[in-house]
Protein backbone atom coordinates (compact mmCIF):
# COMPACT_ATOMS: atom_id res chain seq x y z
CA UNK A 1 0.00 0.00 0.00
CA UNK A 2 2.80 2.42 0.89
CA UNK A 3 4.54 1.61 -2.38
CA UNK A 4 1.33 2.26 -4.29
CA UNK A 5 0.95 5.68 -2.67
CA UNK A 6 4.57 6.51 -3.38
CA UNK A 7 4.11 5.61 -7.04
CA UNK A 8 0.93 7.69 -7.14
CA UNK A 9 2.73 10.67 -5.61
CA UNK A 10 5.55 10.43 -8.15
CA UNK A 11 3.06 10.18 -11.00
CA UNK A 12 1.14 13.12 -9.59
CA UNK A 13 4.31 15.19 -9.49
CA UNK A 14 5.04 14.31 -13.12
CA UNK A 15 1.52 15.30 -14.07
CA UNK A 16 1.81 18.60 -12.19
CA UNK A 17 5.09 19.44 -13.88
CA UNK A 18 3.54 18.68 -17.26
CA UNK A 19 0.88 21.27 -16.39
CA UNK A 20 3.55 23.90 -15.87
CA UNK A 21 4.23 23.70 -12.14
CA UNK A 22 7.87 24.07 -11.20
CA UNK A 23 7.61 23.08 -7.52
CA UNK A 24 5.75 20.19 -5.87
CA UNK A 25 5.32 18.88 -2.35
CA UNK A 26 2.88 17.26 0.07
CA UNK A 27 1.89 18.91 3.34
CA UNK A 28 -0.04 17.34 6.21
CA UNK A 29 -3.56 18.63 6.65
CA UNK A 30 -2.59 20.53 9.77
CA UNK A 31 -0.57 23.63 10.54
CA UNK A 32 1.62 24.17 13.56
CA UNK A 33 -0.22 26.06 16.33
CA UNK A 34 2.34 28.87 16.05
CA UNK A 35 0.98 29.67 12.58
CA UNK A 36 -2.51 30.41 13.90
CA UNK A 37 -1.00 32.39 16.78
CA UNK A 38 0.99 34.59 14.39
CA UNK A 39 -2.12 35.20 12.30
CA UNK A 40 -4.15 36.18 15.36
CA UNK A 41 -1.42 38.52 16.62
CA UNK A 42 -1.14 40.14 13.18
CA UNK A 43 -4.89 40.70 13.00
CA UNK A 44 -5.07 41.94 16.58
CA UNK A 45 -2.45 44.58 15.76
CA UNK A 46 -4.57 45.77 12.83
CA UNK A 47 -1.74 45.20 10.37
CA UNK A 48 -4.13 43.77 7.77
CA UNK A 49 -5.59 47.22 7.10
CA UNK A 50 -8.86 47.14 5.18
CA UNK A 51 -8.52 43.46 4.24
CA UNK A 52 -11.51 42.51 6.38
CA UNK A 53 -11.78 39.08 4.76
CA UNK A 54 -8.56 38.11 6.50
CA UNK A 55 -10.26 38.68 9.84
CA UNK A 56 -13.73 37.33 9.10
CA UNK A 57 -12.50 33.82 8.22
CA UNK A 58 -9.41 33.64 10.39
CA UNK A 59 -10.52 30.39 12.00
CA UNK A 60 -10.66 28.66 8.61
CA UNK A 61 -7.19 29.95 7.76
CA UNK A 62 -5.73 28.50 10.92
CA UNK A 63 -6.07 24.88 9.76
CA UNK A 64 -7.09 23.09 6.54
CA UNK A 65 -9.38 20.77 8.50
CA UNK A 66 -11.49 23.66 9.72
CA UNK A 67 -12.12 24.76 6.15
CA UNK A 68 -12.76 21.16 5.02
CA UNK A 69 -12.93 18.47 7.76
CA UNK A 70 -12.45 15.60 5.28
CA UNK A 71 -9.04 16.72 4.04
CA UNK A 72 -6.15 14.36 4.80
CA UNK A 73 -3.32 15.80 2.69
CA UNK A 74 -2.53 19.03 0.89
CA UNK A 75 -0.72 18.98 -2.44
CA UNK A 76 1.19 22.27 -2.69
CA UNK A 77 2.30 23.47 -6.10
CA UNK A 78 4.35 26.43 -7.28
CA UNK A 79 4.37 28.00 -10.74
CA UNK A 80 7.37 30.18 -11.57
CA UNK A 81 7.07 33.72 -12.86
CA UNK A 82 10.77 34.54 -12.60
CA UNK A 83 11.38 37.69 -14.66
CA UNK A 84 13.91 37.94 -17.46
CA UNK A 85 14.27 41.67 -16.88
CA UNK A 86 15.58 43.43 -13.80
CA UNK A 87 12.54 44.47 -11.70
CA UNK A 88 14.38 47.69 -10.83
CA UNK A 89 14.86 48.65 -14.50
CA UNK A 90 12.25 51.44 -14.41
CA UNK A 91 13.27 52.86 -11.05
CA UNK A 92 15.21 55.68 -12.70
CA UNK A 93 12.67 56.39 -15.47
CA UNK A 94 10.09 58.54 -13.65
CA UNK A 95 7.69 59.12 -16.55
CA UNK A 96 6.99 55.38 -16.67
CA UNK A 97 4.91 53.41 -14.21
CA UNK A 98 6.28 50.36 -12.42
CA UNK A 99 3.90 47.40 -12.43
CA UNK A 100 4.71 44.37 -10.30
CA UNK A 101 6.23 41.51 -12.29
CA UNK A 102 3.37 39.15 -11.46
CA UNK A 103 0.78 41.48 -13.03
CA UNK A 104 2.47 42.12 -16.38
CA UNK A 105 1.23 38.93 -18.01
CA UNK A 106 -1.96 36.87 -17.88
CA UNK A 107 -4.01 36.76 -14.71
CA UNK A 108 -2.34 34.14 -12.51
CA UNK A 109 -5.67 33.23 -10.91
CA UNK A 110 -6.89 31.89 -14.24
CA UNK A 111 -3.63 30.24 -15.30
CA UNK A 112 -2.84 28.53 -12.00
CA UNK A 113 -6.41 27.49 -11.27
CA UNK A 114 -6.80 25.93 -14.69
CA UNK A 115 -3.63 23.89 -14.22
CA UNK A 116 -4.70 22.94 -10.69
CA UNK A 117 -8.08 21.73 -11.87
CA UNK A 118 -6.55 19.56 -14.60
CA UNK A 119 -4.03 18.11 -12.15
CA UNK A 120 -6.73 17.46 -9.55
CA UNK A 121 -8.98 15.85 -12.16
CA UNK A 122 -6.15 13.48 -13.05
CA UNK A 123 -5.73 12.57 -9.37
CA UNK A 124 -9.43 11.80 -8.99
CA UNK A 125 -9.27 9.57 -12.06
CA UNK A 126 -6.32 7.66 -10.61
CA UNK A 127 -7.55 7.26 -7.04
CA UNK A 128 -10.80 7.05 -5.16
CA UNK A 129 -10.71 10.48 -3.54
CA UNK A 130 -12.33 13.87 -3.31
CA UNK A 131 -10.46 17.13 -3.97
CA UNK A 132 -10.78 20.88 -3.65
CA UNK A 133 -8.48 23.39 -5.36
CA UNK A 134 -7.52 26.85 -4.14
CA UNK A 135 -5.63 29.80 -5.62
CA UNK A 136 -5.33 32.87 -3.42
CA UNK A 137 -9.06 33.64 -3.11
CA UNK A 138 -10.01 31.23 -0.29
CA UNK A 139 -9.08 31.25 3.42
CA UNK A 140 -5.99 29.12 2.86
CA UNK A 141 -2.55 29.91 4.31
CA UNK A 142 -0.63 28.95 1.21
CA UNK A 143 2.80 30.08 2.39
CA UNK A 144 2.95 28.08 5.65
CA UNK A 145 1.54 25.07 3.79
CA UNK A 146 4.14 25.48 1.04
CA UNK A 147 6.86 25.58 3.70
CA UNK A 148 5.43 22.45 5.33
CA UNK A 149 5.45 20.78 1.89
CA UNK A 150 9.12 21.61 1.35
CA UNK A 151 8.69 24.14 -1.47
CA UNK A 152 10.77 26.64 0.47
CA UNK A 153 10.42 28.78 3.57
CA UNK A 154 8.69 31.99 4.56
CA UNK A 155 11.39 34.62 4.33
CA UNK A 156 11.81 37.77 6.35
CA UNK A 157 9.65 39.56 3.75
CA UNK A 158 6.86 37.06 4.70
CA UNK A 159 6.74 35.60 1.19
CA UNK A 160 7.89 32.15 0.20
CA UNK A 161 11.55 31.77 -0.77
CA UNK A 162 12.65 28.79 -2.84
CA UNK A 163 16.23 27.57 -3.23
CA UNK A 164 15.50 26.98 -6.91
CA UNK A 165 13.05 29.74 -7.81
CA UNK A 166 13.85 32.56 -5.41
CA UNK A 167 10.83 34.67 -4.48
CA UNK A 168 9.04 34.15 -7.80
CA UNK A 169 6.43 31.43 -7.25
CA UNK A 170 2.66 31.52 -7.55
CA UNK A 171 1.20 29.03 -5.11
CA UNK A 172 -1.77 26.72 -5.49
CA UNK A 173 -3.22 24.00 -3.27
CA UNK A 174 -5.09 20.77 -3.87
CA UNK A 175 -6.85 19.53 -0.75
CA UNK A 176 -7.52 15.80 -0.97
CA UNK A 177 -9.07 13.03 1.11
CA UNK A 178 -6.12 10.80 0.20
CA UNK A 179 -3.52 10.16 2.89
CA UNK A 180 -0.23 10.83 1.14
CA UNK A 181 3.20 10.77 2.73
CA UNK A 182 4.23 14.35 3.55
CA UNK A 183 7.39 15.84 2.09
CA UNK A 184 10.22 17.08 4.24
CA UNK A 185 9.45 20.60 5.37
CA UNK A 186 11.36 23.67 4.25
CA UNK A 187 14.23 25.06 6.31
CA UNK A 188 14.69 28.77 6.93
CA UNK A 189 17.84 29.88 5.11
CA UNK A 190 17.56 33.67 5.50
CA UNK A 191 20.31 33.70 8.11
CA UNK A 192 21.50 37.20 9.01
CA UNK A 193 20.46 38.69 5.65
CA UNK A 194 18.21 41.75 5.87
CA UNK A 195 18.18 42.82 2.20
CA UNK A 196 14.40 42.67 1.87
CA UNK A 197 13.89 44.68 5.07
CA UNK A 198 16.49 47.29 4.20
CA UNK A 199 15.17 48.08 0.72
CA UNK A 200 11.49 48.61 1.60
CA UNK A 201 10.65 52.21 0.56
CA UNK A 202 7.97 52.63 3.24
CA UNK A 203 9.57 50.65 6.09
CA UNK A 204 6.63 48.26 6.08
CA UNK A 205 8.43 45.62 8.16
CA UNK A 206 8.25 46.39 11.88
CA UNK A 207 10.43 43.32 12.42
CA UNK A 208 11.69 40.36 10.37
CA UNK A 209 8.95 37.96 9.27
CA UNK A 210 6.23 40.54 10.00
CA UNK A 211 4.60 42.89 7.50
CA UNK A 212 2.45 45.89 8.33
CA UNK A 213 0.20 45.78 5.28
CA UNK A 214 -1.04 49.32 5.88
CA UNK A 215 2.43 50.63 4.97
CA UNK A 216 3.10 48.21 2.10
CA UNK A 217 3.08 49.68 -1.40
CA UNK A 218 1.39 46.56 -2.75
CA UNK A 219 -1.45 47.03 -0.29
CA UNK A 220 -1.64 50.77 -0.87
CA UNK A 221 -1.80 50.48 -4.67
CA UNK A 222 -3.99 47.39 -4.95
CA UNK A 223 -6.14 46.82 -1.86
CA UNK A 224 -6.62 50.30 -0.40
CA UNK A 225 -9.58 52.10 -1.94
CA UNK A 226 -9.19 55.58 -0.46
CA UNK A 227 -6.55 58.24 -0.75
CA UNK A 228 -2.94 57.20 -0.35
CA UNK A 229 -1.77 58.44 3.07
CA UNK A 230 0.49 61.44 2.64
CA UNK A 231 3.36 59.91 4.58
CA UNK A 232 3.77 57.22 1.90
CA UNK A 233 3.28 59.20 -1.31
CA UNK A 234 6.88 60.27 -1.86
CA UNK A 235 8.17 56.81 -0.95
CA UNK A 236 5.97 55.22 -3.62
CA UNK A 237 8.11 56.71 -6.38
CA UNK A 238 6.74 55.43 -9.70
CA UNK A 239 5.16 52.25 -8.34
CA UNK A 240 1.63 52.17 -9.73
CA UNK A 241 0.56 48.57 -9.10
CA UNK A 242 2.25 46.45 -6.50
CA UNK A 243 5.90 46.49 -5.52
CA UNK A 244 8.63 43.92 -6.05
CA UNK A 245 11.42 45.64 -4.13
CA UNK A 246 11.60 43.22 -1.20
CA UNK A 247 11.22 40.21 -3.50
CA UNK A 248 13.76 41.43 -6.04
CA UNK A 249 16.36 42.17 -3.35
CA UNK A 250 16.46 38.56 -2.14
CA UNK A 251 19.87 36.95 -2.85
CA UNK A 252 18.23 33.58 -3.49
CA UNK A 253 16.88 34.97 -6.76
CA UNK A 254 20.29 34.32 -8.33
CA UNK A 255 19.21 30.69 -8.67
CA UNK A 256 15.87 31.55 -10.31
CA UNK A 257 15.89 31.08 -14.07
CA UNK A 258 13.50 32.99 -16.31
CA UNK A 259 13.43 29.94 -18.57
CA UNK A 260 11.53 28.08 -15.81
CA UNK A 261 8.74 30.67 -15.80
CA UNK A 262 5.39 29.76 -17.27
CA UNK A 263 5.10 31.46 -20.66
CA UNK A 264 1.65 32.78 -19.74
CA UNK A 265 3.36 35.27 -17.45
CA UNK A 266 5.60 36.83 -20.07
CA UNK A 267 5.07 40.60 -19.85
CA UNK A 268 2.74 42.26 -22.32
CA UNK A 269 4.43 45.14 -24.08
CA UNK A 270 1.85 47.69 -22.93
CA UNK A 271 2.30 46.65 -19.28
CA UNK A 272 6.09 46.37 -19.15
CA UNK A 273 6.77 50.12 -19.13
CA UNK A 274 3.51 52.10 -19.40
CA UNK A 275 3.75 55.86 -19.90
CA UNK A 276 2.17 57.84 -17.08
CA UNK A 277 0.69 60.26 -19.61
CA UNK A 278 -1.28 57.42 -21.21
CA UNK A 279 -2.49 56.09 -17.87
CA UNK A 280 -3.68 59.51 -16.72
CA UNK A 281 -5.79 59.82 -19.87
CA UNK A 282 -7.70 56.57 -19.31
CA UNK A 283 -11.46 56.42 -18.99
CA UNK A 284 -13.30 53.28 -17.90
CA UNK A 285 -13.53 51.85 -21.41
CA UNK A 286 -9.85 52.29 -22.19
CA UNK A 287 -8.90 50.89 -18.78
CA UNK A 288 -10.88 47.72 -19.46
CA UNK A 289 -9.32 47.41 -22.90
CA UNK A 290 -5.73 47.90 -21.72
CA UNK A 291 -5.95 45.59 -18.72
CA UNK A 292 -8.22 42.88 -20.12
CA UNK A 293 -6.95 39.46 -19.01
CA UNK A 294 -4.69 41.02 -16.38
CA UNK A 295 -5.12 40.82 -12.58
CA UNK A 296 -5.02 44.63 -12.66
CA UNK A 297 -8.54 44.74 -14.09
CA UNK A 298 -9.91 43.95 -10.63
CA UNK A 299 -8.63 47.24 -9.23
CA UNK A 300 -10.68 49.41 -11.57
CA UNK A 301 -9.85 52.60 -13.44
CA UNK A 302 -10.08 55.01 -10.52
CA UNK A 303 -7.52 53.22 -8.40
CA UNK A 304 -5.04 52.93 -11.26
CA UNK A 305 -5.42 56.62 -12.12
CA UNK A 306 -4.99 57.50 -8.42
CA UNK A 307 -1.75 55.54 -8.32
CA UNK A 308 -0.55 57.08 -11.58
CA UNK A 309 -1.20 60.55 -10.18
CA UNK A 310 1.03 59.83 -7.19
CA UNK A 311 3.73 58.64 -9.59
CA UNK A 312 3.23 61.75 -11.71
CA UNK A 313 3.65 63.94 -8.65
CA UNK A 314 6.92 62.17 -7.91
CA UNK A 315 8.17 62.34 -11.49
CA UNK A 316 9.24 65.98 -11.66
CA UNK A 317 7.97 65.90 -15.26
CA UNK A 318 6.13 69.17 -15.91
CA UNK A 319 4.95 67.81 -19.27
CA UNK A 320 2.37 65.90 -17.21
CA UNK A 321 0.82 69.07 -15.75
CA UNK A 322 -1.99 69.33 -18.39
CA UNK A 323 -3.03 65.70 -17.85
CA UNK A 324 -2.93 66.13 -14.07
CA UNK A 325 -4.90 69.38 -14.21
CA UNK A 326 -7.61 67.76 -16.31
CA UNK A 327 -8.18 65.25 -13.51
CA UNK A 328 -9.04 68.02 -11.05
CA UNK A 329 -12.52 67.74 -12.60
CA UNK A 330 -12.75 63.94 -12.35
CA UNK A 331 -16.03 62.53 -11.08
CA UNK A 332 -14.21 60.42 -8.49
CA UNK A 333 -13.27 62.35 -5.34
CA UNK A 334 -10.17 60.22 -4.65
CA UNK A 335 -8.88 60.91 -8.15
CA UNK A 336 -9.53 64.63 -7.71
CA UNK A 337 -7.70 64.66 -4.39
CA UNK A 338 -4.73 62.79 -5.84
CA UNK A 339 -4.59 65.21 -8.77
CA UNK A 340 -4.41 68.12 -6.29
CA UNK A 341 -1.37 66.61 -4.60
CA UNK A 342 0.32 65.75 -7.91
CA UNK A 343 -0.17 69.27 -9.24
CA UNK A 344 1.24 70.76 -6.03
CA UNK A 345 4.39 68.73 -6.55
CA UNK A 346 4.79 69.59 -10.24
CA UNK A 347 3.81 73.25 -10.54
CA UNK A 348 3.31 75.39 -7.42
CA UNK A 349 2.11 78.45 -9.36
CA UNK A 350 -0.46 76.48 -11.36
CA UNK A 351 -1.58 74.83 -8.14
CA UNK A 352 -2.30 78.19 -6.51
CA UNK A 353 -4.27 79.41 -9.53
CA UNK A 354 -6.37 76.25 -9.67
CA UNK A 355 -6.89 76.33 -5.91
CA UNK A 356 -8.25 79.88 -6.06
CA UNK A 357 -10.75 78.87 -8.72
CA UNK A 358 -11.80 75.43 -7.50
CA UNK A 359 -11.66 75.50 -3.72
CA UNK A 360 -14.82 77.61 -3.30
CA UNK A 361 -16.78 75.21 -5.51
CA UNK A 362 -15.64 71.92 -3.96
CA UNK A 363 -18.07 70.15 -1.63
CA UNK A 364 -16.30 66.88 -0.82
CA UNK A 365 -14.60 67.10 2.60
CA UNK A 366 -11.67 64.87 1.63
CA UNK A 367 -10.96 66.90 -1.50
CA UNK A 368 -11.23 70.12 0.48
CA UNK A 369 -8.65 68.74 2.87
CA UNK A 370 -6.27 68.06 -0.01
CA UNK A 371 -6.55 71.66 -1.21
CA UNK A 372 -6.08 73.06 2.26
CA UNK A 373 -3.34 70.79 3.55
CA UNK A 374 -0.69 71.37 0.89
CA UNK A 375 2.21 73.28 2.43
Amino acid sequence: MADDKLRLTKSLESRARAEGFAAFGIAPAALAPVTAKRLQDWLADGQHGDMIWMESRADQRSSPTILWPEVKSVVMLGMSYAPARDPFALEGIPDRGRISVYAQGKDYHDVVKGALKRTARWLVEQADCAVKVFVDTAPVMEKPLAEAAGLGWQGKHTNLVSRDHGSWLFLGAIYTTLELAPSSGGKDRCGSCSACQDICPTNAFPEPYRLDAKACISYLTIESKGSIPKEYRKAMGNHIYGCDDCLAACPWNKFAEAAAANKAFLPRAELAAPALADLLAMDDASFRQIFSGSPIKRSGRNRMVRNSLIAAGNSGDTALVPAVTALLDDADSVVRGSAIWALSQLDADRFEREKGERLPKERDSDVLYEWQSVQ
